[in-house]
């Protein structure tokens, strides 16, 4: 479903003749988070009671750029008590990001959405570096305890692509499911638009996704 989300993503732009690289990946240049990065990254893990060496990703994988913005679509499993405990960390408050408030605000709202779509095995336990890093998962849906490491390694994950991607003179642009824009006169999400999206609403979404590069 997020690939396919994606491509109507990609036709809106497409309508508007708005060039993109797809699938992009962006090689983590680890030099480059030098003292104040990495101290800053070892915070952000702590704060999730990250118990191993800390990890740092080979390659950010991004969904599409366009110059030196990057656009990735945030789903249900993005928001959550672990995503609003790394959107408080200091580099939110060294670094300047337009959607951070909004993203705290759907962090608090929406995570019972979250819960319906992340007790999967492998978005709750996560890949094994999620137990490695953050320990023994709960039972799927107690966020009691030790919670549920493959949510914390997501989060996490997600700091990292927020704080390596400045540090490398890029712009992070997240859309998140739940924005709503403005088609045919009312407020609708983009998750729901983005289902069977016909040519008008996919050039009101193309607009939209223009208006956030300015």
């Amino acid at each position: 479903m997020h690939q396919l989300k994606i491509a109507f993503l990609l036709k809106a732009l497409a309508l508007e003749d708005i060039p993109a690289d797809i699938n992009y990946q962006i090689k983590v240049e680890k030099k480059m988070l030098g003292g104040k990065g990495l101290e800053l990254l070892e915070a952000a893990y702590l704060n999730l009671n990250g118990i191993s060496e800390l990890p740092i990703l080979n390659h950010l994988k991004i969904d599409f750029k366009i110059g030196k913005n990057l656009f990735l679509y945030d789903d249900a499993h993005h928001f959550n008590r672990y995503r609003m405990v790394t959107l408080k960390s200091e580099i939110y408050q060294v670094f300047n990001f337009t959607w951070h408030s909004n993203y705290q605000r759907l962090c608090r709202a929406h995570e019972r959405e979250c819960m319906l779509s992340g007790l999967q095995d492998r978005v709750w336990n996560g890949p094994p570096l999620a137990s490695k890093s953050f320990g023994i998962s709960e039972e799927p849906g107690d966020l009691s305890g030790n919670g549920a490491p493959g949510w914390k390694l997501n989060a996490y994950n997600d700091v990292q692509y927020d704080l390596i991607s400045r540090l490398q003179g890029f712009r992070m642009i997240r859309i998140p499911a739940y924005e709503n824009l403005l088609v045919g006169g009312s407020l609708k999400r983009i998750d729901q638009l983005l289902l069977r999206p016909d040519e008008n609403t996919l050039s009101a979404i193309g607009s939209w996704l223009n208006r956030k590069m300015m």
